[in-house]
């Protein structure tokens, strides 16, 4: 079944990532929220990380696309590799407990670090992405949405409970990654 052009099982594929790249934003903006916040910088944190979300898979997916051009075949076992260990990593980080570095996220230096370092795993995914054949800009809004949605989740879940939540939820996203990874290669 194709709505617009992408099959059904595509978009979902998508959100399912989107929800995974979330996560970490999710995961990272309970700890920014615990140290307490004001909503404007909620807002403004939020739609930075979403900004990131876009351009980040976006860049992804055309240096993947490239990537696919000069290997073929092999392509799509690099991204399905690429995104298996990108999966491990975000498990095994949430196991071992390292904590995100204090920055100040009131100021343009410090909200680019936090939404790059929440972002960046979006830019891997994307490299992957761009070895399929993939609705670029559905992809793209899509992870951005998420990514901005979350990461208010995040902030605001975090000015209200304990940090336990956070370790979990990069977790749950590393083995959703981790999941389509296996996926891909097999």
């Amino acid at each position: 079944m194709l709505v617009n052009g992408v099959e059904f099982g595509q978009i979902i594929t998508i959100f399912i990532m989107a929800i995974a790249l979330g996560l970490d934003a999710f995961s990272l903006g309970i700890g920014i929220g615990m140290k307490g916040i004001r909503l404007v910088d909620i807002f403004k944190i939020s739609m930075v990380i979403g900004i990131f979300h876009i351009i980040m898979p976006l860049m992804g997916i055309f240096m993947g696309q490239y990537v696919s051009l000069l290997l073929g075949n092999v392509a799509t076992a690099a991204g399905g590799c690429l995104l298996i260990l990108l999966g491990s990593h975000m498990v095994y980080s949430s196991i071992r407990g390292e904590e995100a570095t204090s920055f100040d996220h009131r100021s343009l230096w410090g909200l680019t670090i936090f939404a790059l370092s929440v972002s960046i795993d979006s830019f891997s995914v994307g490299v992957s992405l761009g070895m399929f054949a993939t609705d670029i800009l559905l992809t793209v809004l899509v992870f951005g949405l998420f990514g901005a949605l979350l990461s208010v989740a995040g902030l605001l879940v975090g000015r209200r409970v304990n940090g336990w939540v956070g370790e979990y939820g990069e977790a749950f996203g590393g083995l959703i990654l981790l999941a389509f990874g296996i996926k891909f290669l097999l």
